[in-house]
């Protein structure tokens, strides 16, 4: 039996324990940070990144025509700044059945590079999306077969395929990534959840890390400012924004990704420098800060 001093000591430390803020100590995920905001200069993305205390780097398609037949001099590059690479953006899968061979050849090649230079995932995005129209179910549906089949295939080089949800693309709603989610094979395909985008979309990016724990791979975390500051009477407008600068849940968003004790690559991403006069190692040092301050993520 504990004795009643006992008990009152514990609890006490329990509850002392309980106050502290959150940090990565409870939590296994991993920051990452996309090199996007680069413009396509990556190698100043690998050092800038690794600068910020970053383990984990996002790249582009650009860098596999770079690289792609000389990879070990870009995977030198990562490794002497103690980079990992992540995630791969492999672009656009197409539908039309004239098409689907070449799309998927164009992924399959783009996982031999990631695989050659240490990564194991790539990003699908897709550019179906007509102006004005939504897509119909089937549609939707003949993605995710498609995107099934590049993850099939990918998984033989030992690489991931994920689908990214994306604004003004199949998966802009939250009803549409549903529909998709639904038709994915988990076992070839799994969910890149970009918690900007949802919650552009019309969503709430804290449930959606609930509701996915279980096919989700990786996130994209981002912050979106909507309406623009000065367009109000455009209530559809929006930009992306440094971490904290913007509309998203961000605590609701980290503390449910810690609740599921999610164990994979949370990686920043921001498309485009928001302000002209700051540089891409500004804005990601004020989503760093943001991470390590509000978030209590701790940078070891």
């Amino acid at each position: 039996m504990i004795k009643r001093r006992e008990f009152l000591q514990q609890s006490s430390l329990l509850a002392i324990m309980a106050s502290f803020p959150a940090s990565v100590a409870d939590s296994s995920f991993k920051m990452g940070y996309s090199a996007i905001t680069w413009g396509g200069k990556d190698e100043q993305a690998i050092l800038d990144i690794a600068s910020l205390g970053f383990k984990g780097i996002q790249l582009r398609a650009n860098s596999y025509t770079k690289y792609k037949d000389n990879p070990q001099e870009l995977k030198a590059l990562l490794d002497a700044s103690k980079l990992q690479l992540v995630m791969f953006s492999s672009g656009n899968v197409e539908i039309d059945p004239a098409k689907v061979p070449a799309s998927i050849e164009q992924h399959v090649n783009h996982a031999k590079f990631v695989k050659a230079l240490g990564g194991d995932s790539i990003q699908l995005t897709n550019s179906l999306r007509k102006k004005g129209e939504t897509p119909s179910q089937e549609d939707l549906v003949k993605l995710a077969e498609v995107m099934n089949e590049i993850g099939r295939k990918t998984k033989e080089v030992g690489v991931q395929a994920t689908y990214h949800n994306h604004m003004n693309q199949f998966g802009e709603t939250p009803e549409e990534v549903d529909i998709l989610v639904k038709s994915m094979n988990p076992a070839y395909l799994r969910l890149l959840l970009d918690v900007a985008h949802y919650h552009q979309g019309g969503g709430k990016p804290a449930d959606a890390v609930l509701k996915y724990k279980n096919i989700i791979h990786a996130f994209h975390i981002k912050d979106v400012e909507s309406p623009i500051k000065g367009q109000e009477s455009n209530p559809t407008s929006y930009k992306f924004v440094e971490l904290g600068q913007g509309n998203v849940d961000m605590k609701g968003i980290f503390n449910n990704i810690r609740k599921i004790k999610f164990k994979g690559w949370a990686i920043v991403e921001l498309d485009g420098v928001p302000d002209k006069a700051k540089s891409p190692l500004q804005c990601g040092t004020i989503s760093r800060d943001f991470l390590r301050d509000t978030i209590n993520y701790k940078f070891v």
